[in-house]
């Protein structure tokens, strides 16, 4: 039974037309649109978006950093991702399916946690609204997994670019309303800035709790996707119930990574060494941007408005680019490119390092940086969705994801001291070199990669 496709270059090409048809005509396009949507809200609201409200609360900076930790969630999703991959929810899976009632299950915990939230106040009750925000990022990571299954189980390997696209349009949508959305609903509502107040705050979070019902009313009217028999039985007969359990672990937790290194063999260890480095170059540099912007003497008003607006503007257009071009040229040829185009706008940085602050250099350098993350990403995604197995899509997907972020991020924690040690422009060039290893990683990928055939099992 052959269970995966993954990168190699076995599909065809397919021109622009047929690509431009998917993107109008296919009712899978719009369901990822508004998946990716509802995925992307939570993000924002229980990391930067909740620390712009701490501190105006009067939270000091050392509590809200420890604050941020809640969405470490998100890099350990694939601990619990076998259980969203195969374990049934009883009465809400017999009549919404596997998917979908763990999308409302999530969904619902989502819009209950984001009210609670809005009706806590930091100033008065710090601990509880902590307690409401991990919560989230726990229903957010879970929705993430099952939104991933999803997709991945929605639509066969050519389209996976075009539904990565849809999603990322979605997803970042989503990060705009929860941060500059949030932030404009505050100040429309507060009367007073110079004070603080809870009610702005409350306002905007209940709007955000409403909106995460785009994601409920998706889920309701989505179709489950069509999966192969195995991947819906999540349990055997055995002599008692710790045999069962243990029968169950082996298929849940065990067989999806097993499943992996038997399909690629030794190309497994390529496939990881790539996946964890992929991103490096963009989110090493990710961490200290905003520290940068500030030392270029870039006003508040101009880093939101070309960094969280244009940059998510170009960011969406690169995505669609990337996920066109991925239908269109298949999904390798896309994938180099984004792995030279992200090292190579990293060297734009040092260049407005040099130059200093200049509003017309910033709009060039966050339009290009962010151009190339969207086609990046909407590669990338297409590419890890090729490699699992969709009778364990959750958790090999989540497993793929999750690995992205360990090594870049921590990285990204040194980025203070090299800036230090060698200046923005060293730092920056540092981080431009982090990608060649990258390039010759998926020059490798593609050379060696498995037939489709040959990776899979029967």
């Amino acid at each position: 039974m052959t269970q995966s496709s993954h990168s190699g270059e076995g599909a065809q090409p397919h021109d622009w037309r047929h690509a431009w048809q998917h993107i109008r005509d296919d009712a899978r396009v719009r369901r990822l649109f508004f998946f990716g949507y509802s995925s992307g809200l939570p993000l924002l609201l229980v990391f930067g978006t909740l620390s712009y409200w701490l501190r105006e609360a009067g939270v000091d900076r050392a509590t809200i950093g420890y604050i941020s930790w809640v969405a470490l969630a998100y890099g350990f999703k694939w601990l619990w991702a076998p259980l969203v991959d195969r374990m049934g929810l009883g009465w809400l899976r017999r009549r919404l399916g596997r998917r979908r009632s763990w999308l409302l299950l999530s969904q619902g915990v989502l819009v209950l946690g984001l009210a609670a939230m809005s009706m806590t106040d930091p100033a008065t009750d710090l601990e509880r609204l902590v307690w409401l925000a991990l919560l989230v990022a726990f229903a957010s990571a879970t929705q993430d997994i099952a939104v991933d299954a999803y997709r991945i189980e929605s639509a066969e390997q050519r389209l996976q670019g075009i539904l990565a696209a849809a999603y990322s349009f979605g997803y970042r949508l989503a990060m705009i309303t929860a941060s500059a959305g949030v932030l404009w609903i505050a100040a429309a509502v507060d009367v007073d800035e110079t004070t603080y107040e809870h009610a702005p705050w409350a306002a905007a979070y209940a709007v955000m709790a409403g909106l995460m019902l785009i994601g409920v009313l998706t889920t309701l009217l989505a179709p489950e996707p069509a999966v192969p028999a195995e991947a819906s039985s999540v349990s055997a007969p055995g002599a008692t119930r710790w045999v069962r359990l243990g029968r169950w672990l082996q298929r849940a937790v065990v067989q999806p990574f097993v499943d992996f290194f038997q399909r690629f063999g030794w190309f497994a260890l390529l496939v990881l060494l790539l996946i964890a480095s992929y991103r490096i170059s963009d989110i090493v540099l990710g961490v200290i941007t905003n520290v940068f912007y500030q030392d270029m003497g870039f006003t508040k008003e101009e880093v939101a408005n070309v960094s969280k607006f244009f940059g998510v503007v170009m960011t969406l257009i690169g995505a669609a680019i990337g996920g066109t071009a991925v239908y269109r040229f298949g999904i390798m040829p896309v994938l180099l490119l984004g792995g030279l185009l992200a090292p190579a706008t990293n060297l734009l940085f040092s260049l407005l390092a040099g130059i200093g602050h200049d509003f017309w250099w910033l709009v060039a350098v966050v339009g290009m940086d962010n151009l190339s993350a969207g086609l990046a990403s909407a590669a990338f995604v297409a590419y890890l969705s090729s490699l699992t197995n969709v009778v364990y899509s959750a958790t090999q997907y989540a497993l793929f994801s999750s690995l992205m972020l360990l090594l870049p991020k921590f990285l990204g924690g040194f980025s203070g001291v090299l800036v230090e040690a060698w200046g923005y422009a060293g730092f920056f060039s540092f981080t431009a070199l982090l990608g060649v290893p990258v390039l010759i990683l998926i020059m490798l990928a593609w050379r060696f990669s498995p037939t489709p055939e040959t990776a899979t099992n029967d």
